[in-house]
Order: structure tokens, then sequence, then C-alpha cells
């Protein structure tokens, strides 16, 4: 019997890992809330059942907006904007990978929203609003961004059309 299982349970393990890189197949057990303000591009914030948290997106980085002392980088408010009419008021599952928070205290998070589950952070970097930034050891989905920032900045879209570096 266990031989028999064996086969079944390699194509079950395949399956989910196909599945893992479509962008509406968020992984399971998650946290979810609503999301009640839009920090900026990568930032927002989520009620969650013990209040409010401060939610940094895992494997991107937008052009800043609201840093002190600094001006505003170029396409920020274009990714903020693109941000806030993906996620605002809307429900989020929060998927966490090695490391919980940042260094600022922000829980660090892949954010799917409820309903459709468009991968948030895979739409930024596909629409050219934000760049890869991989930090080991969360790392679960670099190479999906990875490609995804290579298509975008070949194609010069979003920030790689508008913005010199």
């Amino acid at each position: 019997m266990r031989r028999a299982l064996l086969p079944l349970a390699v194509v079950v393990a395949a399956a989910l890992v196909l599945l893992g890189g479509r962008d509406d197949a968020a992984p399971a057990d998650p946290l979810a809330g609503r999301v009640v303000r839009v920090v900026d591009g990568d930032t927002v914030r989520v009620r969650l059942d013990g209040g409010v948290v401060a939610v940094r997106y895992i494997g991107i980085d937008t052009p800043e907006s609201g840093r002190p002392d600094t001006p505003v980088q170029c396409y920020a408010r274009r990714a903020t904007a693109e941000n806030a009419r993906l996620v605002a008021g809307r429900r989020v599952r929060l998927v966490l990978d090695a490391e919980r928070r940042d260094r600022f205290g922000r829980l660090l998070a892949y954010v799917f929203r409820v309903g459709d589950g468009v991968f948030v952070n895979a739409a930024l970097v596909r629409g050219a609003y934000a760049r890869t930034l991989t930090i080991p050891p969360n790392v679960r989905f670099a190479g999906r961004f990875a490609a995804l920032a290579r298509d975008a900045r070949r194609e010069r879209r979003g920030l790689w059309g508008a913005c010199a570096r």
C-alpha cells in the first residue's frame, strides 16, 4: 500500500509546487485583514485581529516618497497610487516567509488580495512600479520577481522607462 501511495504523493507535491507559481494560488494558512492605509508603494497598514499593523512587502522595493529630508524619487507617487488601486480598503491575505519582522518592527509579508487572489508584490513588479529587493532568508518568490523585473526592464515599462538610472 505504501509503495502505491508514493507516486501519488509525488504527483500531489509537484502539483502544489506548480500551483504555488501561479499568482492566484496563495499558500495556505495566511493571516487575513483589511488594508486601512496605504503608506507608500511597498508598505500598508492592515487591520488584523489584534489591531492595526504596518506591513512591508517582501521581495520588492518601490521609489521613496515619504522619507524625511529626502526628495520624492522618480515614480514614487505612481507606485503609491498603484498600490492603493490594488489594495486600499480591500481584504488581503498576508503570507510570511522566514523572518516575521524587519528592523523597524513592520510585519514582512507577501500580500494576496482576498477574492481574486492577485499577488500584489508580483503585480507591482510586473507593472514596473517596483524593483526587486531580495534579502535572505526571505527568498520564497525571488526567482519569480527577478523574471518579472527582467521582462519589465527589457520592455522599458513603468519606472524602467521613466526614470534614468
